[in-house]
């Protein structure tokens, strides 16, 4: 295939889509793993929290007893889950975007602030970092302002507000591996199965969140994360423009109807990809715009012109792309027509839900407080339930769950490893055999 000629099938770039994605769950499963290498002492003691609020796992109960416990505590857990996303979804139905906006800003100072706060404390006693209050202080405080402002302004750029996002899922991970042990592998599976009815079923909440989110052409109001799409050229750099993957425009006289960033209360969302990136060929409503406008839109994605000479525009799931000369006689702002950071492509960018990040990094952060082989082990058969699920979602081209196959793969994983692999390597080494 000539380097510039644009895949046939979505199939073709999925390699590159998936390296997009995998990535920042990698650093983000990596730094869990670190943290809980470091800071797994006597003090990090199991927390009290809404997964604990049933029953509080003793060493002296039975494995039994554990099992009834932790049973009982996923179902309060999901059940509290499932209530605040139909919450999520109504007040999304009755438009109340403003609160959303302010609720989830202060969810994510907290989760900046206070448990990101919590965790620099570990590590500042644990390597005996000499440092004020007040510099402290100062410096967690702009840390989570930072943050906050990074997740919901979208003139930031685009790698600050994914590495916050992966911050923030690195965070609330590491948390989450604070609960019992048997607690956090029942929860695991029951937030998986969660996943597969509130995304697959008519009524699931996370169907309606979409399907509403998408009836609207707005953002799904969710912490989702956003790869940067994969773009191709048909042939140079003006032709094809109508196909390019472009960034949303988030600014205009809707930005508080368009920009709606979501919370974290829901912590399993899907990932959705659009792969009917190629406009309808029988629609003269998208073809290509004069030769003056292509250069002009091509030049402003790539930076190398004010991006005042451009305007781009794409629907939330749209497989179309509107592209409209800038009328010097509009009121608005060079800034408003800025080629925002983080936005939704045109053609499919892959966003995966930041409770995705959290679970996965859960499991591997579970796994890392017994042996790294289960570390391994866990880790590979997670990212090769994402490029399953990757590839069914190419193939059916609808939003998907994200953890139900990462999820089984691993625990499967987790328990041939420790239960059957680890005897057997531990027995080779003992008798100085290798393979």
């Amino acid at each position: 295939m000539a380097p510039n000629a644009r895949p046939t099938s979505i199939l073709e770039s999925l390699g590159e889509e998936i390296i997009r994605i995998l990535a920042p769950v990698s650093i983000c499963m990596l730094m869990v793993v670190i943290l809980v290498s470091v800071l797994n002492s006597d003090s990090s003691a199991s927390v009290t929290s809404i997964a604990t609020m049933a029953y509080s796992e003793a060493s002296s109960d039975s494995s039994w007893d554990k099992f009834l416990g932790a049973l009982l505590n996923s179902l309060v857990f999901v059940a509290v889950v499932t209530v605040v996303t139909f919450l999520l979804v109504l007040l999304f139905y009755l438009r109340c975007t403003k609160f959303l906006k302010l609720y989830m800003g202060f969810s994510s100072f907290v989760v900046l602030g206070f448990m990101g706060g919590q965790i620099a404390l570990f590590l500042i006693e644990e390597f005996s970092i000499p440092i004020d209050v007040i510099t402290f202080m100062v410096v967690l405080f702009n840390f989570a302002v930072v943050g906050v402002l990074a997740v919901f302004m979208s003139k930031i750029a685009i790698i600050v507000t994914q590495g916050y996002l992966v911050v923030i899922g690195m965070l609330v991970a590491y948390w989450f591996t604070l609960l019992p042990e048997w607690t956090t592998w029942v929860l695991l599976v029951a937030m998986a199965l969660y996943d597969l009815a509130a995304v697959l079923l008519p009524v699931g909440p996370l169907r309606l969140l979409v399907e509403l989110a998408i009836s609207r052409d707005e953002e799904i109001p969710a912490l989702v994360y956003e790869a940067r799409p994969v773009t191709y050229n048909d042939s140079g750099p003006t032709g094809g423009v109508a196909q390019r993957r472009v960034w949303r425009e988030r600014r205009g006289d809707n930005s508080n109807a368009n920009s709606v960033s979501g919370e974290n209360v829901n912590p399993v969302l899907n990932f959705t990809l659009n792969a009917d990136a190629v406009p309808d060929s029988n629609s003269d409503s998208n073809t290509l715009v004069s030769d003056h406008n292509d250069t002009s839109l091509v030049r402003a994605e790539e930076g190398r012109v004010p991006e005042r000479d451009a305007e781009l525009s794409a629907p939330l799931i749209g497989g179309r792309m509107n592209m409209q000369p800038h009328q010097p006689e509009d009121d608005v702002s060079s800034e408003s027509l800025m080629l925002e950071g983080m936005g939704l492509g045109s053609s499919g960018a892959i966003k995966l839900g930041l409770g995705d990040f959290i679970f996965y990094s859960v499991l591997v952060g579970r796994a890392a407080m017994y042996d790294f082989m289960t570390v391994y082990a866990c880790y590979l058969a997670i990212i090769a339930g994402l490029g399953v699920t990757l590839m069914l979602l190419a193939l059916y081209q609808k939003a998907l769950p994200a953890l139900p196959v990462s999820v089984a793969l691993g625990v499967l994983f987790y328990l041939l490893t420790r239960l059957l692999l680890e005897i057997f390597v531990v027995q080779c080494t003992l008798n100085l055999l290798m393979f």
